[in-house]
């Protein structure tokens, strides 16, 4: 009888099934979790943190103290007691410029020392029995201008709110929080130019054109970087893509150390274009295959994350200070990141790699918060990005590259989720290979084994 001809496997309907089965999976997976994560991220807006500040000293006006800053701040905190998109916090300059260098804010909206000596500047201007002319520093018709005088009258200086934008803590976030400062400075000016109008009717002052224009919207909305990043800081995303170098690193260093040490035990065989080679098979445990692949992935991390600096750094020039701990912290990065994914392998098999690839890649990327924020994703994925490494990894990165290496700036909650993830990884890998070590579960039958069970009588 001949033996069936390979293709016949297309034939099979188990391989058709199985392989579609699986990347129908994979393929449906991918698209929930990327897609799904950033499809809406303004309807999914919820607390985004921007700060509110009031650095107005106010003046005195009849006897009275006046703060215009502080109606203006009361204003935007009651306009937005209903809406949850944006977490107005109420602070001082000093601590704003604190939590915007420590990536902790995605904006602000600052009230200046002299709002309200500006807004008085306004309503103190020439309104009566001069027309746009005088306004304009032109005397009226029949009239000289008194000698030494200029030819324009000093116009009030228009008061103004800055809005800080934040690119450090991601380019979206950012955009998202100056956008709403903006909107709640132009509507603060709109409310304040109808007091000013109002005040003026009720004097019984007869304004000029113009000047109703500027008091229709007194206030100039001015914007600044309340973080500034170098040039070379990828606008703020630099960290999220090098913590991506670093995982990927990782990760494929995983699968690399994997099949090289199942080569060099005589597990698997290997292919170089039409020429095969397969060392005998040198029997050992579980446990001790994993020893191996820790200890080698542990050197070659320090050669990975080496490279990867002197490449980023050395060679494309990225914006980078505190060069020795950045360094540290990519050798840790890639080591635990292929320990974890060496443990899965061990473990699961041939299903680790794919294992590997969902939860480095398509859970960890889109609850990063890197581009789009935390606070503008379903709740899904903000629970992912509780434990999912990307994110902790590029908090940690942000502090190195853009917050001078503040423990609070997420430097030291990525350090502490490196280590949890490394003692569950070891705990994980060598007590599950252990377990199949000592059930007999060997990867291959030893001689003495297969010896044995051929010895055994066949029983009807």
């Amino acid at each position: 009888m001949s033996s069936p001809q390979p293709s016949s496997v297309l034939r099979s309907p188990k391989l058709w099934i199985g392989s579609g089965l699986i990347l129908a999976v994979v393929s449906t997976l991918f698209a929930l979790l990327y897609v799904g994560g950033n499809v809406n991220p303004k309807g999914n807006l919820r607390d985004l943190p921007v700060a509110l500040v009031n650095s107005d000293r106010g003046a005195d006006n009849g006897g009275k103290h006046v703060n215009v800053g502080q109606q203006v701040v009361a204003g935007i905190e009651k306009s937005a007691a209903g809406n949850r998109s944006i977490s107005w916090q109420t602070m001082t300059r000093q601590e704003a410029d604190k939590r915007l260098g420590q990536g902790k804010l995605y904006g602000a909206l600052v009230v200046p020392a002299d709002f309200t000596t500006s807004v008085a500047g306004l309503t103190a201007a020439p309104q009566q029995g001069q027309g746009q002319a005088q306004a304009q520093g032109q005397a009226p018709q029949g009239q000289t201008q008194p000698q030494g005088q200029g030819q324009a009258q000093p116009q009030p200086a228009r008061p103004t709110l800055t809005v800080l934008t934040n690119q450090s803590a991601g380019s979206i976030g950012s955009s998202m929080a100056s956008g709403a400062a903006q909107k709640a400075a132009h509507a603060a000016s709109a409310q304040l130019g109808k007091d000013l109008l109002g005040r003026a009717a009720g004097q019984g002052a007869q304004l000029a054109p113009a000047a109703k224009l500027m008091l229709a919207d007194p206030v100039a909305v001015e914007v600044a970087d309340g973080h500034p990043l170098g040039a070379r800081s990828a606008m703020g995303l630099s960290a999220f893509y090098y913590a991506l170098v670093l995982l990927v690193c990782g990760m494929l260093a995983a699968n690399v150390v994997n099949s090289q040490v199942d080569n060099a035990l005589g597990y698997l065989h290997t292919d170089f274009g039409p020429f095969r080679r397969r060392t005998p098979v040198r029997h050992t445990s579980r446990v001790r295959t994993l020893a191996v692949n820790t200890v080698i992935m542990l050197g070659l991390s320090v050669v990975m994350g080496s490279l990867v600096e002197a490449t980023t750094v050395g060679l494309l020039d990225m914006d980078a200070s505190h060069l020795g701990l950045l360094w540290l912290y990519s050798v840790a990065t890639i080591a635990v990141v292929g320990i974890s994914g060496l443990a899965l392998l061990a473990v699961f098999g041939t299903p680790g790699m794919l294992l590997s690839t969902i939860v480095f890649i398509a859970m960890a990327v889109p609850s990063s918060g890197a581009t789009v924020p935390l606070e503008a994703l379903p709740g899904f994925f903000r629970t992912l990005s509780e434990f999912e490494p990307l994110r902790q990894l590029t908090g940690g990165l942000r502090s190195i590259l853009y917050y001078g290496a503040q423990a609070d700036a997420g430097l030291t909650r990525a350090w502490a989720a490196m280590g949890i993830a490394l003692a569950v990884s070891l705990v994980f890998g060598f007590g599950m290979t252990r377990f199949y070590d000592r059930k007999g579960l060997h990867r291959i039958p030893r001689p003495e084994e297969t010896a044995d069970a051929a010895q055994e009588p066949v029983t009807a």
